[in-house]
C-alpha cells in the first residue's frame, strides 16, 4: 500500500484527511474513496497475533469488483488457492446488507464458512458497519483480518510463501521504491481517476477528472513503449494493481463513466501490455469480464448490459520479446 494511501486510512491525520476531502467534495462535486475499516495484517512467524497457515483464511470477492480483481489474481499468480479458501458474491446488491450470495449464477457461490445471504451480515457478526469487498476472514478466530486489498495483496505475496506454488515476487525488494511510486500516481489518476469521472457532482469535477485520468494513461502509453510491465521485464504489484481498471476499461468505464475520450484499444502499447498481462499465467482464470459487466449495468439505469466493444485478450503480442 502506497504512502499516500496509508496516510488517509490510518491514524488521525487519516481522518482529518478524509474530513478534509470529503468537504472539497462537498463543494466542487470531486469523487471520495472509501476507506477500510479492518486493517490488521497477517505475518509469516505470527507475530502480529494473525500467523499465515494453510486452511485458515478465507477470501469473499466479487468478480466485477477490480479491487477483488486484484486480491484474486494475487491468489492465482502465487497458486494459493489450496491455502486461502474463497467465496464470490454476485453483482446482486442490497442498499443495507451489500452484495449478495447467488450461487445460483455461474461463477459465483453461497457463503461456504459463515453461512451468511449478504456480505454486510458477515460485517455485523464483528460489529464493523461496512459492506465492502474484498473481505479477508480468519476462520481460527472469528473476525475480519482486512477489507483493505492493497493491504490484502502485500500479504499474500510476501507472507504466504511456504506454501505458495509459484516462485513470483510481486513486491521484490530491489524495486519496492520503483513499485511505490506507481502505486502512488496510479490509484489517484487511473484506479480511483474513472470513478472520480464517472461519480463527479459537477461539470468542472468530470472535466477535471477526465483530464488527469487521459494524461496518466499518455504517461503511461509512453512508459510501456519502452518496457515490457511498468518495472521492466517483471510482473510485479503495480501491474496487479493497475492491470483491473484497465481490463475494465472498455467495456465499463468508457461507457458508464463517460471515459469516452479513448479506448484502451486506440493505445498502442497499452492495449499489447493488457493483452500480455491477460496472458500471463493465472491471469485468464482470474478475470471475469460478464461478471463485470453485469456487476456495473445490470443493476442501475434500464439494467440493459451493453453487448460489446469486441476485444481479443488473447490476439498475440510481440511485448515478450522486449528488452
Amino acid at each position: 500500500m502506497s504512502s499516500q494511501e496509508k496516510t488517509l486510512a490510518t491514524g488521525t491525520k487519516g481522518d482529518e484527511g478524509k474530513k478534509l476531502k470529503a468537504e472539497q467534495a462537498k463543494t466542487d462535486g470531486e469523487y471520495v474513496p472509501g476507506v477500510g475499516a479492518a486493517r490488521n495484517w497477517i505475518t509469516a512467524d505470527g507475530s502480529s497475533g494473525f500467523k499465515a497457515e494453510p486452511g485458515r483464511y478465507h477470501l469473499y470477492v466479487g468478480h466485477f469488483c477490480p479491487n477483488c480483481h486484484r486480491c484474486f489474481l494475487t491468489l492465482s499468480l502465487k497458486g494459493l488457492f489450496d491455502v486461502i479458501s474463497v467465496d464470490v458474491c454476485s453483482f446482486r446488491h442490497n442498499d443495507e446488507k451489500g452484495f449478495e450470495f447467488v450461487p445460483e449464477i455461474p461463477g459465483c457461490t453461497e457463503d461456504t464458512v459463515n453461512g451468511k445471504k449478504f456480505i454486510g451480515d458477515i460485517y455485523s457478526m464483528v460489529g464493523i458497519n461496512q459492506r465492502s469487498i474484498p473481505v479477508l476472514w480468519d476462520k481460527k478466530t472469528g473476525t475480519i483480518v482486512s477489507n483493505e486489498s492493497a493491504e490484502i495483496i502485500r500479504m499474500l505475496n510476501c507472507e504466504f510463501n511456504e506454501w505458495a506454488k509459484e516462485s513470483i515476487d510481486l513486491y521484490p525488494p530491489s524495486l519496492q521504491k520503483e513499485i511505490e511510486e506507481f502505486n502512488a500516481w496510479i490509484y489517484a489518476e487511473i484506479n480511483i481517476g474513472v470513478y472520480k469521472a464517472g461519480f463527479a457532482k459537477s461539470q468542472e469535477a468530470y472535466d477535471s477528472a477526465v483530464r488527469v485520468l487521459f494524461n496518466a494513461l499518455d504517461r503511461l502509453e509512453e512508459l510501456l513503449a519502452k518496457r515490457r510491465f511498468l518495472c521492466g521485464n517483471q510482473l510485479t504489484e503495480a501491474d496487479v494493481r493497475l492491470f483491473p481498471t484497465l481490463f475494465r476499461f472498455d467495456h465499463v468505464y468508457f461507457i458508464c463513466f463517460k471515459c469516452n475520450k479513448r479506448m484502451i484499444r486506440d493505445y498502442e502499447h497499452l492495449c499489447g501490455y493488457v493483452r500480455d498481462v491477460y496472458q500471463q499465467m493465472g491471469v485468464a482464470n482470474a478475470s471475469n469480464m460478464e461478471h463485470c459487466t453485469h456487476g456495473y449495468f445490470s443493476i442501475s439505469g434500464n439494467k440493459i448490459v451493453p453487448i460489446g466493444p469486441d476485444f481479443d485478450f488473447n490476439e498475440p503480442t510481440q511485448r515478450s520479446e522486449m528488452k
